[in-house]
């Protein structure tokens, strides 16, 4: 369930009447209807009867009602708590994970720079990010789990399902859905082990035990590289969460069955709340507002 989907749950509610709610949410009526649909089937339940006056919620749409203010209330707050954590502007060193999601990076950069933060970015894979963090080298950083945070705060800010990155003239560009007894035969193009060992193990694994044995095509988790070679060879594929992807000219991604997730994490040392340098409250501050979105 995602934070805009109650936004657009509360609105139907308020309004009682799809074309206000799409009107004051600035969405055509469709696609708030869509959207609508998409909540109910997560949830298995029907959320409103659909009448000639309007909306009306359900006995399940009720239910869900305070619950959508509260959490919408909490995401107010935790943004509201980024603006006061700190009030005069630190300089931070922040670890970026290759290959980390490009909304998800943009959008803490902005919570950092909203909390009075100039952050300097680093790029530092995942493996040598979190002795950096604990050496003091580094502020914090954005990692792709699981690492060893032994020694730090770890807070999860985006979880999403893999899926197929090809050639939009594929064979496979033409599913709706990819399944794994599909991707046979296909070569999987990957990253170094020891850019993100965990990771790369456990998505490895997940192919594994899904039956696909891939030939790896390791290369470094450049986009403009990674996408060139992708436009440009035969039954190569790629396994991207959606949110990762600008798919371009020439590329297309397809949701892959029963996909195993990618999972990133904000890290800080654990208890670094002292003096100019307030690490640790502007940083749960940060992941509170990342993960409320």
């Amino acid at each position: 369930m995602e934070l805009r989907q109650l936004r657009y749950f509360r609105a139907v509610v308020e309004e009682g009447n799809l074309t206000r709610a799409a009107r004051s949410l600035g969405l055509g009526s469709s696609t708030l209807s869509e959207q609508i649909i998409a909540l109910e089937r997560q949830l298995d339940v029907r959320l409103f009867h659909r009448t000639r006056a309007g909306m009306v919620p359900t006995a399940a749409g009720r239910a869900l009602i305070p619950h959508a203010r509260d959490v919408l209330a909490a995401a107010r707050t935790a943004r509201q708590a980024v603006r006061e954590a700190a009030r005069t502007t630190v300089c931070w060193r922040v670890g970026v994970t290759p290959g980390s999601p490009h909304p998800l990076v943009c959008r803490l950069w902005e919570l950092l720079t909203g909390a009075g933060v100039a952050a300097e970015p680093v790029d530092v894979p995942a493996a040598e990010q979190v002795d950096a963090v604990r050496a003091g080298r580094l502020d914090a950083g954005l990692v792709c789990l699981p690492v060893d945070s032994q020694g730090l705060t770890a807070v999860t800010v985006s979880d999403a399902p893999l899926g197929v990155l090809l050639r939009a003239d594929h064979p496979l560009a033409g599913r709706t859905e990819v399944t794994w007894a599909e991707l046979e035969g296909q070569e999987l193009l990957w990253f170094a082990r020891e850019l993100a060992p965990g990771y790369h193990d456990d998505v490895l694994a997940a192919c594994h035990a899904a039956g696909w044995w891939p030939t790896l095509r390791a290369r470094p988790p450049r986009r403009a590289l990674f996408t060139a070679e992708l436009r440009c060879v035969p039954d190569l594929v790629a396994l991207r969460p959606r949110t990762a992807v600008d798919d371009g000219p020439g590329l297309a991604w397809r949701p892959l069955h029963e996909a195993p997730h990618v999972r990133h994490a904000l890290v800080w040392r654990a208890g670094d709340e002292g003096g100019t340098r307030p690490v640790a409250k502007i940083m749960t501050a940060v992941a509170a507002a990342l993960t409320a979105a």
